[in-house]
C-alpha cells in the first residue's frame, strides 16, 4: 500500500477541522543530547521526547491517487540533528501558566469564543490549546523567557513528519489498517461535541508521541508553498 501522507498528516481527513494545536521542539542539539535518552521535564511540567537524526522518505508516491500534488514529489530528508519534541499537545492548562491567560481570549484564535455556551463546550484544562500560529509564536517566546534561553520552537514540517512516522513507512504510524485508528485517534464521530479531548488519551506512535493522529491539528514553523516538496532541500535547517 502506498504511503498517504494525508493519512499520517490528518487521520482519515475528517480530524476536528479548524483545531490547530501547538507541539514543541527543543531548539539545540545540546539540549536534545543531553537528556542521555529520556524524557525531559521543563519548570512547568512539560515533557518532551528524544527524536534521533536519522532519514526518512517525506511525502507521498507519485502513485498514491489521494495525495495532493503539494505533497509530492516522495523524497529523502536527512534529519541531522537530534531534537526534542513534546510527548503531548500543549494543554489550555500549560497555556495559562506561562501567560496568564486563557487561550481563547484573543479573537485570532478563537472569534466564536464569546458566543453563547462556546466556553464552556471549549474551555477544558487538560485539552490542547488551539490557537493561531501568532499566538503560538508569542507562547513560545514567553516559555523561552521564562527558561531563560532560546530552547523553544516550533517543528519544521520535516521534523514533524519524521517524528510522526517514527521509522514507520504505512499508511499510519500503526499500520494500515484504518480499523486500528479509534485505538490512536480522536477522529471524524468523535467529534460530535463541537469539541477536541484530553491529550494523551490514545495509544503513541512508535516513539511515543501522543494525539499524532487526531484530536488537533499542529502548528508548524514554516511557510506554506506548494512547490516546496519539488525543491526542498535533502537535509533542511
Amino acid at each position: 500500500m502506498d504511503t498517504n501522507r494525508r493519512r499520517l498528516l490528518c487521520s482519515a481527513a475528517t480530524v476536528a477541522a479548524g483545531f490547530w494545536g501547538l507541539g514543541l521542539t527543543g531548539l539545540l542539539p545540546a539540549f536534545a543530547q543531553g537528556t542521555g535518552g529520556e524524557i525531559f521535564t521543563n519548570s512547568i511540567g512539560m515533557e518532551f521526547v528524544p527524536i534521533p537524526a536519522g532519514r526518512f522518505l517525506m511525502g507521498s508516491r507519485s502513485s498514491d491517487r489521494e495525495a495532493r500534488d503539494f505533497e509530492k514529489p516522495q523524497h529523502e530528508v536527512t534529519i541531522s540533528r537530534p531534537f526534542l519534541l513534546g510527548r503531548y499537545e500543549v494543554t489550555q492548562a500549560q497555556w495559562e501558566s506561562v501567560l496568564g491567560e486563557n487561550p481563547y481570549s484573543r479573537d485570532r484564535s478563537n472569534p466564536y469564543y464569546n458566543l453563547p455556551g462556546m466556553a464552556e463546550r471549549i474551555t477544558r484544562p487538560d485539552h490542547p490549546a488551539t490557537v493561531s500560529w501568532n499566538d503560538a509564536q508569542e507562547f513560545i517566546a514567553a516559555l523561552n523567557a521564562r527558561e531563560g534561553g532560546a530552547f523553544y520552537r516550533l517543528p519544521t514540517e520535516a521534523e514533524w513528519e519524521y517524528a510522526a512516522r517514527a521509522g514507520t513507512t504505512t499508511a499510519y504510524s500503526f499500520g494500515d489498517d484504518a480499523a486500528d485508528l479509534d485505538r490512536h485517534a480522536w477522529y471524524g464521530g468523535d467529534f460530535n461535541s463541537g469539541s477536541s479531548h484530553p491529550v494523551g488519551q490514545k495509544a503513541p506512535n512508535p516513539w511515543g508521541l501522543y494525539d499524532i493522529h487526531g484530536n488537533a491539528w499542529e502548528w508548524v514553523q514554516d511557510w506554506f508553498d506548494p512547490d516546496y516538496y519539488a525543491r526542498s532541500p535533502a537535509a533542511p535547517q
